[in-house]
């Protein structure tokens, strides 16, 4: 009887942890693919500002190999509760030149949006 208590109680834990959320941790606003910096991308976390009246945010790849990279990518937008603003951005491509660099950007006409993730993957 006692297992059977026990039981129950870690079903009833285990419940409660797997409600859905509705917010995400924003806290990390660059997400590399391993194979990414394989291929030997690299980049800083996006920056935000505004561009007419739009938020935006822009990341340099740079290609430290003496061939061609092709990324894709794709920026997701939060508001400041950490909810994702919607429409949802589509994934992007861009090559990157050897031994080069290019600039990805995204823009928002959600002003509500107040912070970004960047996820790079080849």
């Amino acid at each position: 009887m006692r297992a059977m208590v026990t039981g129950l109680t870690l079903l009833a834990l285990l419940s409660g942890c797997s409600s859905d959320r509705t917010t995400i941790n924003t806290s990390q606003s660059l997400v590399m693919e391993s194979s990414v910096l394989s291929a030997g991308i690299t980049t800083d976390e996006p920056v935000m500002s505004v561009h007419e009246g739009q938020q935006r945010a822009s990341s340099v790849l740079y290609n430290q190999q003496v061939t061609p990279v092709t990324v894709h990518y794709r920026f997701y937008w939060y508001d400041d509760k950490g909810l994702e603003i919607t429409p949802f951005e589509r994934p992007r491509t861009a090559t990157v030149a050897a031994d080069g660099k290019v600039e990805i950007s995204s823009q928002t006409g959600n002003l509500t949006a107040s912070k970004v993730r960047l996820y790079l993957y080849l």
